[in-house]
């Protein structure tokens, strides 16, 4: 049954007051987000991942402002409950915060959804600050930050060593000070996103950063295996639909080759008095479709 009102980031720091921890789904569709969404999860991201699971491209950086608007309002449409936040893609907003302004007033007024997610520490407190004061809803993003792939040598473990885990510490804050209402940790030690868990206010919500965290976010299709080639570290897998829908696939096909599909079931016919009458005027055929008298 879905809940009757719509989460806020407000009903999401007050779940981090509470010690409720609650999970988040990244979803690109609306089939999926309704989904997600009856089964009262409560944040469902339209990532930007959305260029590697959906169009099957080797990062995010391709993916363009106006995908994600697209992808998001298929959300939008499904999930009636949960805050739905938006990435901003690559290079959306870096320039400058008016770059910014525009882009994440588009992905809201368009995509139909509650705010944005953007990559970055202290360097992108300034832009977040500028969004929230024009009331745009913003979660930051550090740790692993995928748009960062082709400097940072692909995803690996932030903040392994202490110099790195203090910057971290302190990019966190600074989202939380600049005011980000929620701050993703991604491929973060679980003693470090622990203790900026412990620091923060806002949520915390991990992938591939322990259990501390306040909140964990997996992809949909990771989570219910709708793929076979790659299954993430930090993912754990409890459907292996594609396998499922494979085997469904086949036997369609062996069905509809060994004709008992569609069987009278699936389709109408004419009564036999009507088919009489038919083949009185068209003349009876050598061959056609198999009726189920």
């Amino acid at each position: 049954m879905l809940r009757s009102k719509r989460v806020t980031p407000h009903s999401l720091a007050a779940r981090k007051r509470e010690g409720q921890r609650f999970a988040a789904v990244t979803a690109y569709d609306y089939t999926s987000a309704q989904i997600v969404d009856t089964a009262e999860v409560p944040f469902i991201l339209v990532g930007d991942t959305l260029g590697m699971v959906v169009q099957g491209e080797n990062s995010t950086l391709p993916v363009t402002l106006e995908q994600v608007i697209y992808h998001a309002g298929l959300v939008s449409r499904g999930a009636q409950s949960a805050l739905i936040i938006g990435d901003l893609p690559f290079m959306t907003y870096h320039a400058s915060a008016e770059q910014a302004l525009h882009s994440a007033g588009r992905l809201m007024q368009e995509g139909r959804i509650g705010g944005v997610k953007l990559e970055g520490g202290v360097e992108m407190a300034d832009t977040i600050n500028r969004l929230v004061q024009a009331g745009i809803p913003v979660c930051g993003h550090v740790g692993y930050t995928p748009q960062s792939a082709n400097t940072l040598g692909g995803p690996r473990v932030h903040g392994r060593d202490v110099e790195s885990a203090t910057r971290l510490i302190r990019d966190a804050e600074a989202l939380e000070t600049a005011g980000a209402f929620a701050v993703v940790l991604e491929l973060v030690p679980a003693t470090v996103a622990a203790e900026v868990t412990r620091r923060l206010t806002i949520p915390t919500i991990g992938i591939g950063a322990g259990p501390d965290c306040d909140a964990e976010i997996q992809v949909f299709h990771d989570l219910f295996g709708l793929y076979t080639d790659f299954q993430p570290r930090h993912t754990r897998r409890y459907l292996n639909m594609a396998e499922d829908l494979v085997k469904a696939a086949r036997q369609y096909a062996y069905d509809v080759g060994e004709r008992s599909f569609p069987g009278p079931q699936q389709y109408s016919d004419l009564t036999p008095e009507a088919r009489h009458r038919f083949y009185a005027q068209v003349g009876n055929p050598t061959s056609g479709p198999r009726s189920p008298s």
